[in-house]
Order: structure tokens, then sequence, then C-alpha cells
């Protein structure tokens, strides 16, 4: 199944990711907004749980699991997503949430998917880890087309009126809506071969694998020869 690799589904994608523009923080100073501020929407507004310390941290595996890749990976997955899925940006890296116990699972698909014996730039958070808690969105409309993928949000980048995501933060592309269950969007094992409205793990995990190793092909390329 690995074989080899496809070009990329457009050059401008392989040369500069256009990144659609996450929501901006709840306070306006960013990444010095009060902790008990960004607690207290996780934990009232979601119900999602923190624990103690700053930065605020969320627990994983109680509501959600995390798959960790390049941001340019992510990029290429979201169409694997519901429309509703939250998806937070950390500097380069893309964090998609999935169902609790998904993480479990991923080394399994990809060994199914003959994926296993490749250094793939794929991590699987799951129970009992921990995550810094994205900033709160504001009332901000989220990027325009952020479910397009890198090929056809091209051009809509941070301009004078459209200021780029907190420089050192993490932030949400894709926020939860608080009083929706996010669950029930979430990628799920169950979802393969089901008719809820779950998207499909195995079909995500696929999809991450083919674009990390994309990835890590790409930079291979692009490292000058060592010679002695």
């Amino acid at each position: 199944m690995v074989g080899s690799v496809p070009p990329a589904v457009c050059p401008a994608a392989a040369a500069i990711l256009t990144v659609p523009l996450p929501r901006r923080p709840l306070d306006p100073d960013g990444p010095d907004a009060p902790a008990d501020l960004i607690r207290g929407w996780y934990e009232n507004e979601l119900g999602w749980p923190t624990v103690p310390g700053e930065p605020v941290r969320l627990l994983v595996g109680e509501r959600f699991d995390v798959l960790d890749v390049p941001a340019e990976a992510g990029l290429a997955a979201l169409r694997r997503l519901a429309p509703d899925s939250p998806v937070a940006l950390w500097g380069d890296r893309m964090r998609l949430l999935v169902a609790a116990g998904g993480a479990e699972e991923v080394p399994g698909i990809l060994r199914w998917l003959e994926w296993g014996a490749l250094p793939l730039d794929l991590t699987a958070i799951g129970a009992g880890e921990l995550v810094e808690a994205p900033l709160p969105p504001s009332g901000e409309s989220p990027g325009e087309d952020a479910g397009e993928g890198p090929c056809r949000g091209q051009g809509r980048g941070a301009g004078p009126h459209r200021p780029g995501p907190v420089q050192g933060a993490a932030v949400w592309l894709r926020p939860p809506v608080a009083g929706r269950e996010a669950e029930a969007s979430l990628p799920t094992m169950s979802a393969l071969g089901g008719v809820g409205g779950a998207p499909d793990l195995v079909r995500l995990v696929d999809t991450l694998a083919t674009h990390c190793h994309r990835v890590r092909l790409r930079r291979a390329s692009a490292q000058p020869l060592a010679f002695s």
C-alpha cells in the first residue's frame, strides 16, 4: 500500500501553506489571558476537564483523544472530518480531536494499513495525557474556507485587516461550540460501516499517514547532501 509517493495535490501546497485563520482569543492581550478565564470557558462552557497550573492544560481521554501532526498534513486531512470537528493549531503543528479511545487504536490501524514500518511524524495522545488548552475564541467568525484544504484557500493569508494567529500560542482553527456535544462529530472506529454522522477514524489516519509521509520525503529531499 505504501508504494511510490504520488505527486502533491497542488504545486502551491508544497511551497507555501496558506493556513485558514483561527479565531482570535477571548482576551485582547492574547497569550496574557488570565488562566481562570481560559479554565472557566473549558470547564463551565464545554464541560471539558482541566488540570491545575499554568498554562491551562486539558485532560485527554475523557471527552476526546488527540492526533498531533505537521500542519501541512493536517490541512490535507480536514476533508475527512465533520465540519464541526474541533481542530487546533500550535505553531507548525495541528491537533485533531478524535473520539476517546481512538489513540490506542492508531498503532494497530497503521500496521493494518501497512504504514507501521515507516517513521511518520504522527503522534496519538490518549488517556491520562495532557495538552495545552488553545486560547478560547472570541465572537469573531472563523476563517473562511476552513475545510477547503491548502489549495482552494490560496490568497487568504494574513493581511492588513486580517491579523494572523497569536504567536507562540495554541489557537483554534475549528473551535468547539458551547452547548453542542463535540463527541458526536469526532472520528471513531465505530463509524466504519455505520450509518451515523461521525467520521471514520481509519480513513482519517490513512490520510494523515499519507501526507505525513509526503511531508517527510519533501523535507528530506530539501536537505543538502553531506560529503565527508
